[in-house]
């Protein structure tokens, strides 16, 4: 057992990250050696406007669960590489429209046979030890957890009740 196992809950989230990372770097190696000029982060991006013709940033970011901000410095760095566009809502003009160029379509073309091997890759790696068949069901279990509960107002109760405990040890 590793330091990070030990730890348990105490490096929860520096071991999801690190998961992440390495998960992340070997999809992005997958597409490299594969020789298609795509980034694993744009993903969620690409994902939904292969479902949808045009979603304002604004659904993007709710749909992806990031921040506006997040959303709208990610459009403009696939803008910037000419993968997507924008344009002004006709109905709404504080609303941005984006979809894919001719480009970003022909990229969308490469990487969906990429995605179907990733998805196979995964389910043959998790299906060989049980206990990681059980992997996205906790994560999304978590995900309502900590959707539903403030996890630093339980870490203070539970410091409010120490601090009680140790206080009425000393007045005895």
């Amino acid at each position: 057992m590793n330091l990070y196992q030990s730890l348990g809950y105490l490096v929860l989230g520096s071991r999801l990250r690190r998961l992440s990372e390495s998960f992340l770097s070997e999809i992005n190696r997958a597409y490299q050696n594969l020789g298609i000029d795509f980034d694993a982060s744009w993903f969620p991006v690409f994902y939904l406007l292969s479902k949808n013709d045009a979603l304002s940033i604004k659904e993007l970011s709710e749909q992806t669960d990031v921040s506006h901000p997040a959303a709208s410095q990610l459009i403009t760095n696939l803008k910037n590489r000419n993968l997507v566009t924008s344009v002004t809502c006709t109905d709404d003009g504080r609303r941005q429209l984006v979809t894919l160029t001719d480009k970003g379509r022909d990229l969308l073309t490469d990487v969906l046979p990429v995605w179907d091997a990733v998805l196979a890759a995964m389910d043959e790696l998790v299906t060989e030890d049980d206990e990681s068949t059980n992997l996205l069901p906790a994560i999304a279990s978590l995900e309502n957890i900590f959707r539903e509960n403030s996890l630093s107002e339980k870490i203070a109760a539970n410091l409010s009740v120490k601090l009680k405990s140790a206080d009425d040890e000393q007045v005895v």
